[in-house]
């Protein structure tokens, strides 16, 4: 059991970094749909994961067509501030796949525009045009769902 965590081409290497440390402190598998926007040998991207690389299953995949012919009959989430439905508004399952988008841009539109009755998104101020950084977004919804299955990795 596990949740997958997938990151489509992220930009920051310390963002990505951060978020492989909490895979492998919770047990949840790492995805990550290229073009990234640095190298994985890159010395921020390590050094934010600290000495957790050992300790993180992580997948890389050309494009998120190649991540969906391979796991495309799981259940997907995808976080973006344009949806209707909260992150705690889902009932997240085993082995379901929690889908980010890159930094600056978020989830490509075409992604979206297919999967509307799968997004999510945690709520904030509407006055600010300024969303929160993205490794602190996948810890809030990563934890609400392993929450909901009882922190299957204790």
């Amino acid at each position: 059991m596990a949740i997958n965590i997938v990151l489509v081409e992220p930009e920051i290497p310390q963002n990505t970094g951060n978020i492989a440390r909490t895979c492998a402190l919770t047990k949840s598998s790492l995805h990550l749909v290229g073009p990234l926007g640095f190298s994985i040998d890159d010395k921020h991207l390590k050094r934010a994961g600290l000495d957790y690389w050992h300790m993180v299953d992580i997948h890389y995949y050309e494009s998120f067509d190649e991540l969906l012919d391979k796991y495309g009959n799981r259940d997907f989430y995808y976080a973006t501030t344009k949806a209707k439905k909260y992150y705690t508004q889902v009932s997240y399952t085993n082995d379901c796949f929690i889908v980010f988008g890159k930094e600056t841009k978020g989830l490509p539109m075409e992604i979206l525009e297919k999967n509307w009755d799968k997004t999510i998104k945690i709520p904030m101020r509407k006055d600010i045009n300024r969303s929160l950084n993205l490794a602190n977004s996948v810890n809030i919804i990563l934890y609400e769902a392993l929450r909901q299955l009882d922190f299957p990795f204790l």
